[in-house]
């Protein structure tokens, strides 16, 4: 069934699919032509099916600004496949190529990394109850449920129950996906994303705004990270990363190898092993943090917007390795860090919510592609570290790195 919605509709919500409401359209679409959105036409929603392999069943929204192109995964906790701004590829070639229905994703395989085997996504979320790499959660020794941990926890392997698209005709012409997906398990936790990817018309950014509630009458521990991922062309030897700074060290003795040139980026290399650095962020007069990943030329970059009250812990995760074997780093703000659970627990970085309660989480992901936009976002960059000094630890750190001393 295909749904074209015609122009006497007004500019308001549709509901894609509906599993309480038993709603769901095989295709979906919605666009300028028949709904004009701050005086464009060229704009458009679109969902299809992805059909055979790995890919069977997974649905993809793809959002159309009439610049910025987003494709949304809502059987894969809403994460962001990949985007394509006039032309300019944004995402990383994984040797997942395809995404991957998380009914052939079995988290327990490869003592617990089975989460890799689906990982291909521009934007990914780590979390919602956990997150960090796989193990055994000290405080819960013994509990079946509560104890075993997985790599980067349970939320992008799980699929929306609700999605709908939200548009406003008024300047500047927002458009928006919403999708809600339950976490939840008997004798366990149970916490609900609801997840909002919106973005303007013509726009060069998008906005990711979430909010995760706890459905229990019990107190429930929340972690959440997300994964962004950036390949070519932001990618490429001698690319930079800038970032105001507060403090700074790396996540192990091999990350340690690489502390000074920690922002620079080499050429692909096939005996390349991954390296993450932890990060403090100076934020703005809206407690906003900036990173930024710009290319060799300082032509095109990319940047996230971070809010600090929301999002304190920022990882930089660098794997320069092969093409073939994923040439890719990760811009990664999170309400804490990759670490196992129990870790970041003694450190006061888990966050328990009470009965009812929700926490709030947003960021923006901005396109720059020019020598112009280029430098104004680099020096907005210089003006927030201004003066401060960077404490950067040349040794994993004992607060931030279970490898520290």
């Amino acid at each position: 069934m295909r749904i074209f919605l015609e122009t006497h509709m007004p500019a308001a919500l549709h509901v894609i699919t509906d599993v309480a409401g038993q709603v769901w359209h095989d295709n979906f679409e919605l666009s300028g032509t028949s709904l004009p959105l701050g005086g464009s036409t060229n704009w458009a929603v679109c969902q299809r099916r992805l059909r055979g392999g790995l890919s069977d069943g997974v649905d993809v929204v793809e959002i159309d600004n009439g610049a910025l192109k987003l494709e949304v995964l809502p059987t894969r906790g809403m994460g962001v496949w990949r985007g394509n701004f006039r032309g300019i590829p944004i995402g990383w070639e994984s040797p997942v190529k395809m995404p991957v229905h998380p009914a052939f994703v079995n988290q327990m395989e490869r003592g617990g990394l089975g989460w890799l085997a689906g990982f291909n996504e521009l934007i990914c979320r780590c979390g919602l109850s956990f997150m960090g790499p796989p193990g055994r959660d000290a405080d819960f020794e013994g509990h079946p449920i509560l104890g075993e941990l997985t790599l980067h926890g349970k939320i992008a392997n799980l699929p929306a129950h609700r999605v709908e698209v939200s548009v406003e005709s008024d300047q500047p012409g927002r458009i928006a996906v919403t999708g809600v997906i339950d976490e939840c398990s008997m004798f366990g936790p149970c916490l609900r994303l609801t997840s909002t990817i919106e973005t303007t018309v013509g726009s060069n950014s998008f906005t990711i705004r979430d909010e995760v509630t706890n459905l229990s009458a019990k107190h429930a521990d929340f972690e959440m990270l997300y994964h962004t991922n950036i390949g070519r062309p932001f990618l490429e030897a001698g690319s930079r990363f800038l970032a105001a700074v507060r403090e700074v060290s790396p996540r192990d003795a091999r990350a340690a190898e690489g502390v000074d040139a920690y922002d620079n980026y080499t050429a692909p290399d096939a005996s390349y092993a991954e390296q993450a650095y932890f990060f403090r962020l100076i934020g703005d007069a809206q407690q906003r943090g900036l990173v930024v990943l710009r290319n060799a030329a300082g032509d095109l970059a990319l940047s996230l917007r971070v809010s600090l009250a929301e999002l304190p812990c920022f990882t930089l995760w660098k794997n320069t390795a092969a093409e073939a074997d994923g040439y890719v780093t990760g811009l990664e703000p999170g309400t804490n860090f990759p670490n196992l659970r129990s870790f970041e627990r003694a450190h006061g970085r888990v966050h328990s919510l009470a009965p009812g309660a929700s926490r709030r989480m947003s960021f923006e992901f901005a396109i720059h592609p020019d020598k112009a936009s280029v430098q104004q976002v680099a020096e907005e960059v210089q003006c927030l570290q201004g003066v401060t000094t960077v404490a950067m630890s040349r040794e994993p750190l004992r607060e931030y790195s279970p490898a520290g001393k």
